[in-house]
C-alpha cells in the first residue's frame, strides 16, 4: 500500500502532465516553458526535474502513449485480410479521426507537438518516429489502392488526405454535442470528402498517364 508520500508523488506528476498537456495545446509546444508548467501545476520548476528530464520527456510521457494505441489500431485495419484496399483506408480514415476527435483535447499534443517533416529520416524525438510510422501506412495503404509506384505523388496524395483528416478534426476539436451523435450525423459526410479525394487522386494519375502518351 502506497504511503502519503508516494500519493503526493503520484498527485504531482499527475499535476504537471496534466497543466504541460493544457499550455502545449492551448499555446504551442515550442513556447511554453517549465516554469509556465510549474505554475500552472502549482509547483516549484525544480519540482518538474525531479519526475521528467525535460520538456521532450514531458510530451513524450503525455503523446506516446495515444500515439501507440492510434498505431496499433490502424495496423490492424491495414493487416485485414477480409476488406480490399479501399475499404481498409476508408476505416483507417475513419478510425482516425474517431480516435483523435475521443481525444480532443490532446489531440495538438499528441499529433502536432514538436513534429518534424514527415519525410524527415532521422528525426530528433522519438514520438516523431512514431508519428511518420503512421503516416506511412496511410501512404502504404493509399499507394496500394491507387496502384501507384511514384513515391513523390505517393508523399503528396498521403500529404493531401493528412490535410483532409485534420482539417476535419480541427473543426470539431471544441464540438460540445456527444462524440457518437456527432459521428453519426457527420460519418456520411466525412466518408464524402475521403472519396472525393480519391477521385481527384484517380483523376491526376489518369491526366499524368494521358499527358505521358501524348
Amino acid at each position: 500500500m502506497a504511503n502519503k508520500q508516494e500519493l503526493r508523488s503520484e498527485e504531482t506528476k499527475k499535476n504537471i502532465l496534466e497543466a504541460a498537456g493544457k499550455l502545449f495545446g492551448k499555446r504551442g509546444y515550442e513556447v511554453v516553458t517549465i516554469r509556465e508548467i510549474a505554475k500552472e501545476a502549482g509547483c516549484s520548476h525544480t519540482a518538474i526535474y525531479l519526475y521528467y528530464k525535460d520538456k521532450e520527456s514531458l510530451l513524450h510521457h503525455l503523446a506516446m502513449p495515444l500515439l501507440q494505441e492510434l498505431k496499433l489500431q490502424l495496423e490492424d485495419i491495414s493487416h485485414r485480410q477480409d476488406a480490399g484496399g479501399s475499404a481498409k483506408l476508408k476505416s483507417i480514415c475513419r478510425t482516425f479521426i474517431e480516435f483523435c476527435l475521443l481525444h480532443q483535447s490532446m489531440y495538438t499534443t499528441f499529433i502536432t507537438a514538436g513534429s518534424s517533416r514527415v519525410d524527415e529520416q532521422n528525426p530528433k524525438l522519438q514520438i516523431n518516429k512514431v508519428r511518420i510510422e503512421l503516416f506511412q501506412l496511410l501512404m502504404r495503404v493509399l499507394k496500394d489502392v491507387l496502384g501507384i509506384s511514384d513515391n513523390e505523388q505517393s508523399l503528396a496524395f498521403a500529404r493531401i488526405l493528412f490535410y483532409n483528416l485534420h482539417g476535419i478534426i480541427s473543426t470539431y476539436l471544441n464540438h460540445k454535442e456527444p462524440l457518437q451523435e456527432l459521428l453519426v450525423r457527420l460519418s456520411p459526410t466525412f466518408e464524402q470528402s475521403v472519396e472525393a479525394l480519391f477521385l481527384g487522386f484517380h483523376e491526376i494519375i489518369k491526366q499524368g498517364a494521358n499527358n505521358h502518351e501524348s
